[in-house]
């Protein structure tokens, strides 16, 4: 296969509430395409770091408003992935609320996919996108999954999952969230569990890949064999 190390990165944004699936669906994505040719950033890997707070104060601050997240920094280390330069991504610590000393190093993908409940309320980051999605799921059912995640995955009580869904998830979504679905391109209900939403997006990023490799002359990326 003719090399694509010159083809401007196709750059997918995922947004959804919490618990909506984004994860999933860009990991159904992911497995569609060859080994190599996807980056997968999760939005919530940006969190400010909070290491100089004490943990009553850490967990006082409202992680589902915009200013929680350092977007400046997504927003420029993916400029640098669509210039084809390696990044170091930071890595966020949920139960402490800091930011691990070392990240983790991204390579330069042909298709980037950002995951995140705000990836399409930042006007920034959607101006670097050339496809939107949000995933649209029943409210009940995004509140069970967050409950099962933070009490398995990120040591929270469940008292803590609920309060906190209360005071400062549920408000954020409805404020900042919910509206960023009029900018997307495609919004899918169900997420990757509808096949059909699926592989219309599948082929219609393997059509975007396709347009920019012939305007560079050459050759897109191939589907898994």
């Amino acid at each position: 296969m003719t090399s694509t190390k010159h083809i401007r990165p196709a750059v997918i944004g995922i947004a959804g509430g919490t618990g909506s699936g984004k994860t999933t669906v860009a990991e159904f994505i992911a497995e569609r395409f060859p080994e190599g040719t996807v980056a997968l950033i999760g939005h919530d890997s940006y969190y400010h770091d909070h290491s100089h707070l004490s943990p009553e104060e850490r967990a006082l601050i409202n992680y589902d408003h915009p200013d929680a997240f350092d977007s400046d920094l997504l927003v420029r280390q993916l400029k640098e992935l669509m210039d084809r330069r390696a990044v170091e991504r930071p890595v966020y610590d949920y139960v402490t609320h800091s930011r691990q000393p070392r990240g983790i190093l991204t390579r330069p993908a042909q298709i980037i996919l950002i995951e995140g409940i705000l990836v399409l309320e930042n006007k920034q980051l959607r101006e670097l996108m050339d496809i939107k999605l949000f995933i649209d799921t029943d409210n009940d059912e995004r509140f069970i999954r967050r409950m099962l995640r933070d009490t398995h995955q990120r040591g929270r009580d469940l008292d803590s999952v609920v309060t906190q869904y209360m005071n400062t998830v549920k408000p954020m979504h409805l404020d900042f969230v919910e509206p960023s679905k009029r900018y997307a391109d495609v919004i899918i209900p169900g997420g990757a569990h509808n096949s059909v939403a699926m592989d219309l997006v599948i082929t219609k990023i393997r059509a975007l890949l396709q347009d920019m490799a012939e305007r560079d002359g050459e050759a897109a990326v191939p589907s898994p064999s």
